[in-house]
């Protein structure tokens, strides 16, 4: 028959399973609702109030952009650049050590179980010497005196394995806030490194753009300088004839030794746009040089630009998302601290073998075991775990600000890169029209001085409006290829 007091400590465990059954489910803290809302113009028609008129299609984005400019060396560095950019591997870096930080904390929530086994051999000192020498020193009754057992013994031997467990309940929800909170910062990690892709791939594209830039102005400078060079030789000679005057000859060498000036400052930015380029896509300076030397063609302009609306620039930009992330990791932190209000529960367990042969650790009397729960309470902390929670909810105050401005900076980043767009292709059409008037102006004045109805001083007037026309004209077809790239990185295109 069972007795009351041997039932009483198994309805004690019993109740205490049940307690801990019904408060694993119990996670304290606020849950997670989401970012806040931002108003995003949805007032203009859920359009971007800056998006110019011409130009434009409603079309999905490509991730790709870059593909639509036509040009396979754009399209050769960009994948480079993707593949050996040390800046993207260190992000990489920084994602991997995210994600095993995550991994770590899910562990937290599993049990500790460690296993220790020892041999030990202890050979006890002989102290029949000892024992005989102070013998000797006593009188002569005690002289004759010996003790066979202070002889030392044979070794000792012991064997030992044992058995540690521990589990910490989470009861409160505080492992599962700490791991919330590891998971969402992993993903905002993974949201930086997209970021980092879509700069370097506009990066890339910027300083490539730049490169043929330079490289087309430098084209015209030297056709311009030939052309001076020209000019030059013919005003020699017809002053030798008599027909020019010295002044003429000094005022066409000072024309040449101007554009001539105008060579040097473009072949130091070319040389660093292929060093800028280089160290983009993980090479030395100097590695692209004898590829990019040969000058090109600007990349051209797809026809029509394809640009969404603002909510879904708003969830393609890695940028928000890591923002929206951080808030998500910063308000399961409030949780994680709140648990700490509350008792900690560990379970404890010990399984342990001793014996003096390796055949006594199977005997079951050699076996030793405890188990125990074990309760920490920090009940008097004078306000320091309170205080925790009110720094995490201003933490979590912080980036939700944070990511309120993380979305209007991106709404007023993409509204001014379609502005930018706009107005400069407006620009490039303007400068289209000067350079084609500037051309047919210097044509009709060198048929004019050759035919001796115009002075020189015209037709130089005339070659420098041409040649700045042209420069200009360049200059800002370049501008605006960079300012397409600058709308596509603006609208958060560009990440794998």
């Amino acid at each position: 028959m069972t007795t009351l007091e041997s039932r009483t400590p198994r309805v004690l465990l019993l109740a205490l399973l049940a307690s801990i059954t019904t408060l694993s489910g119990c996670t304290v803290g606020p849950d997670y609702r989401g970012a806040p809302n931002v108003p995003t113009g949805a007032a203009h028609g859920n359009a971007f109030v800056r998006a110019p008129v011409a130009g434009m299609a409603t079309t999905p984005a490509p991730s790709q952009w870059w593909a639509t400019l036509n040009d396979p060396q754009l399209n050769a560095l960009i994948d480079a650049a993707l593949a050996h950019n040390q800046n993207l591997q260190a992000a990489q870096a920084r994602l991997r050590q995210s994600r095993e930080q995550l991994q770590q904390q899910r562990t937290k929530a599993l049990p500790s179980v460690s296993v220790d086994a020892a041999a030990v051999r202890l050979r006890e000192p002989d102290t029949s010497l000892l024992q005989s020498s102070q013998s000797s020193g006593n009188n002569g009754s005690q002289s004759g005196q010996t003790t066979g057992t202070s002889k030392g013994r044979g070794p000792l031997q012991l064997y030992t394995a044992d058995f540690d467990a521990s589990w910490e309940l989470d009861l409160f929800g505080g492992m599962r806030r700490a791991t919330e909170s590891a998971s969402a910062q992993a993903d905002a990690v993974e949201a930086d490194l997209a970021d980092t892709q879509v700069s370097l791939a506009a990066e890339v594209a910027q300083a490539y753009i730049g490169l043929r830039d330079q490289q087309q102005r430098l084209v015209l400078a030297n056709q311009s300088t030939e052309l001076a060079q020209k000019t030059l030789a013919l005003v020699q000679q017809r002053r030798a004839h008599g027909v020019a005057a010295d002044a003429d000859v000094e005022r066409q060498t000072t024309q040449v030794e101007n554009t001539r000036a105008t060579l040097i400052p473009l072949d130091e930015q070319i040389t660093e746009s292929l060093d800028q380029l280089a160290v983009l896509t993980g090479q030395a300076p100097g590695a692209l040089d004898q590829e990019l030397s040969t000058p090109k063609p600007l990349p051209t302009l797809p026809a029509s630009v394809a640009v969404d609306d603002p909510a879904t620039m708003l969830r393609q930009r890695p940028d928000i998302r890591a923002a929206e992330r951080r808030l998500a990791s910063s308000s399961a932190q409030i949780g994680q601290h709140t648990a700490d209000l509350f008792p900690k529960v560990t379970l404890m367990g010990f399984l342990g073998s001793t014996g003096i042969n390796p055949a006594d650790l199977a005997k079951k009397s050699a076996f030793t075991w405890l188990g125990v729960p074990y309760l920490q309470w920090d009940v008097f902390d004078f306000g320091r775990t309170r205080s925790t929670i009110r720094q995490a909810e201003a933490d979590r105050d912080e980036a939700a600000a944070k990511y309120s401005q993380t979305v209007l900076a991106a709404l007023q980043d993409a509204n001014n890169a379609l502005s930018r767009y706009g107005h400069q292709r407006e620009s490039v059409a303007r400068l289209q029209q000067i350079e084609a008037s500037a051309n047919r102006s210097e044509t009709l004045m060198h048929q004019r001085y050759d035919a001796g109805a115009s002075s020189l001083i015209d037709l130089m007037d005339t070659q420098r409006t041409q040649f700045s026309a042209q420069q200009n004209l360049v200059e800002g077809q370049a501008d605006l290829l960079k300012d397409f790239v600058s709308l596509q990185k603006s609208l958060g295109l560009g990440w794998q």
